[in-house]
């Protein structure tokens, strides 16, 4: 078996390369968190709006015919069954499996956030679900997404789901900063390692990539 290595002038702009990207990737981390805070901050969804809050004003929604017969609502669920039930993903959202005081189940797109609890523990008391909408969609087209949410109870309805996070919709922590991170990180390497080694070759300390390419054009030159 033939090993290769590889050469020493690789390994030092490399090694320069690394060094000099642990810097970047930590610049970029501060900057690109702050960044993130502002993110969080610019979707804080104002009380009594699809995503926010629920006020006292706002409906409580009993049953199937509730959700349909009103443009904005609540849901009042006992503890934290409305997110122990199980859910999906669908068009990449999350879609929970959520129980309505009536019995009947829905699919809804939750807000965490936004979730209000009243009297109790989380897992006596109540938790009043963020303003929500109903938003018509073919669920029954997604039989991937029916065999996630569906594994342990039937959804009553597959015609739309509830919209419980509107504006509110906030990328991950790890999608906003530590992939774009990682790629500068990287980019920050293969570039520092082009020019130290291009500087190293022009000053004769590195021999160059393609030396035996150009004396073979100039080998060729002589003979036409």
């Amino acid at each position: 078996m033939r090993y290769h290595m590889m050469r020493f002038d690789i390994w030092v702009c490399l090694l320069i390369g690394f060094v000099v990207s642990f810097g970047v990737e930590a610049l970029a981390t501060k900057v690109l968190t702050e960044k993130y805070e502002e993110h969080k901050a610019e979707h804080v969804m104002e009380a009594g709006v699809v995503g926010g809050e629920a006020t006292e004003d706002t409906f409580r929604a009993e049953n199937i015919n509730d959700l349909l017969s009103h443009d904005t609502f609540t849901v009042v669920s006992e503890g934290i069954k409305y997110q122990n039930e199980g859910g999906g993903f669908y068009g990449g959202m999350y879609l929970s499996s959520l129980e309505l005081p009536s019995g009947e189940r829905v699919a809804a797109r939750i807000n965490g956030n936004a979730v209000k609890r009243e009297g109790g523990s989380i897992y006596s008391g109540e938790a009043v679900l963020p303003v929500g909408r109903v938003v018509k969609e073919d669920l029954a087209s997604s039989e991937t997404f029916l065999s996630q949410i569906e594994h342990r109870d039937k959804l009553s309805r597959k015609d739309f789901y509830i919209d419980m996070v509107g504006d509110a919709a906030i990328q991950s922590e790890e999608s906003f900063i530590e992939a774009p991170a990682v790629l500068i990180q990287l980019a920050t390497v293969a570039v520092v390692f082009a020019i130290t080694h291009y500087a190293g070759s022009q000053l004769g300390l590195f021999p160059a990539f393609y030396t035996r390419k150009r004396k073979a054009e100039e080998k060729r030159s002589d003979w036409d």
